[in-house]
């Protein structure tokens, strides 16, 4: 128990730190006057005064964060910080649930963008707002952003970055501080957060939709401040926005920082993975979009180009916005872009899923064991983007592969079991699993998660912390291993 007490610290400085994201809601429901100021102040000094708590009775356990604190913490952050983002729903809506608060900030800060909650258009704007930030937030991760901080309280962030960090390639740096490293991220998130949001406010939309929009594209989250999503504007410009900063939010925010460093496009290309990332996406959007219009589904090509576009971005990108009611298009279509959920996004992008270069290493692993059929005694490294990738990442990924669909099969099963169809119980724990947001069938996009039971809602709930956290790092705390001293 006592070596659980230096991450209980950490944590209660990490929930100080989270307290400060209620200034946004607050300044909201301020402007606005939408009666739910005194909501957010109170879940303000809660989360506060817990964080103060947490802190002063573990601060002389404090020291430096060993390996496997980085996981617990991280695992533990990411659950306590989405049953604290709960009160002000709690406190707004009499009749919400714990369990429907906690999957809404679950599917926030993990960027999945499901929804329990309907009326959105006439929610007060502080709630849309809170739901919009944690996607933000969750977008980059809560952890990276207090590695930047975590510093100047004088505890080591490497662990925790890793931990973190989404894709198979945690050990590059783009700078020699770890600590520089997170706030170089964040400086890149920001600007092109502000570009999103300019842009969407001269394309017609509301400072509020244009913010939340914003924060939901860049976090890949996908929530909107309408129950029709991004259809209810009907906007083309708003759409091409949305999918140009979808993409971008797609790719690894490493290689986005390269290029305003060096002010050079180049390295898009030599990124193997937006190359795959574009590739992939440009020859689904044409190919669905002449599938489903030769099904009848939309009179010409150039409109199902237009809405095939939109939504297949954004269920491939794992963001999760939609413009029209894409599970009444022939099956391919939807089935198509959930699988494209699994594979499409980039490491370290806002993205989910198993991530564009295991995809690439997979490919490459099963040439090479092919290749070895033939002429057993070849030496025939695994190379993506012509640089050699380690033996351990190969296994290291080839273990998370398992894992990941095995997570998906048996997750699936435990919700059949519990009364779901097939099609309904595969498509929540696919878009879940690589935190998409709309499913199939009684949860796809016309409707929402609230047909779920509390116990598929917990299932759900589970499966998108799994997802964010890329299946590995919250499974290692589940392992006896991990706590054998």
């Amino acid at each position: 128990m006592d070596a659980l007490l230096p991450v209980a610290n950490v944590l209660g400085r990490l929930l100080c730190v989270f307290s400060l994201a209620y200034l946004m809601p607050i300044a909201g429901a301020l402007i606005f006057e939408d009666g739910t100021t005194a909501d957010f102040v109170a879940a303000m000094g809660i989360s506060l005064g817990l964080g103060l708590a947490l802190y002063t009775a573990t601060r002389r356990h404090f020291r430096e964060l060993k390996p496997r604190d980085g996981f617990l913490l991280v695992s533990t952050v990411w659950m306590l910080m989405a049953a604290i983002a709960t009160i002000p729903l709690l406190l707004v809506y009499d009749n919400m649930s714990f369990t429907d608060a906690f999957f809404e900030t679950m599917s926030g800060l993990t960027t999945t963008g499901s929804t329990v909650m309907t009326d959105l258009d006439h929610a007060p704007p502080a709630i849309n707002l809170w739901r919009h930030e944690l996607n933000w937030l969750g977008g980059m991760g809560i952890i990276v952003l207090a590695v930047a901080i975590l510093p100047l309280l004088g505890v080591g962030g490497m662990q925790l970055y890793k931990a973190e960090t989404p894709g198979p390639m945690k050990d590059s740096k783009l700078t020699a501080r770890i600590a520089d490293t997170a706030k170089a991220l964040w400086l890149v998130y920001v600007g092109i957060t502000a570009a999103c949001i300019l842009l969407l406010r001269e394309a017609g939309l509301s400072w509020l939709d244009a913010i939340c929009h914003a924060f939901a594209a860049l976090g890949l989250g996908g929530f909107s401040t309408r129950d029709a999503s991004v259809g209810a504007f009907d906007n083309p410009q708003v759409e091409f926005i949305l999918i140009v900063f979808m993409v971008l939010a797609a790719m690894n925010f490493a290689t986005h920082f390269t290029v305003l460093r060096e002010r050079n496009l180049r390295y898009y290309w030599l990124d193997v993975e937006a190359r795959g990332v574009v590739g992939l996406i440009l020859v689904s959007c044409f190919g669905v979009a002449y599938y489903v219009w030769q099904e009848g589904a939309y009179a010409d090509y150039a409109t199902a180009l237009r809405h095939v576009s939109f939504n297949l971005v954004s269920m491939a990108t794992d963001c999760g916005f939609a413009s029209q009611d894409f599970d009444k298009w022939p099956v391919f279509a939807p089935l198509w872009m959930l699988f494209l959920s699994c594979i499409t996004a980039s490491s370290g992008s806002t993205g989910g899923g198993i991530k564009m270069i295991r995809t690439l290493i997979l490919a490459k692993q099963a040439n090479r064991e092919l290749t070895r059929l033939i002429h057993p005694a070849v030496v025939n490294p695994v190379k993506v983007g012509g640089a050699a990738i380690p033996n351990n990442v190969v296994v290291a990924m080839l273990g998370f592969i398992f894992l990941y669909f095995m997570s998906v099969v048996m997750l699936t099963f435990l919700m059949i079991l519990s009364g779901l169809d097939f099609m309904t119980a595969l498509g929540a724990v696919v878009a879940s699993i690589n935190n998409a947001g709309p499913g199939l069938n009684q949860v796809g996009p016309a409707t929402n998660y609230a047909v779920l039971t509390d116990f598929q809602t917990w299932i759900c709930s589970f499966t998108m912390l799994l997802g964010r956290l890329e299946v590995l790092s919250l499974a290692v705390i589940f392992t006896p291993q991990f706590w054998r001293k």
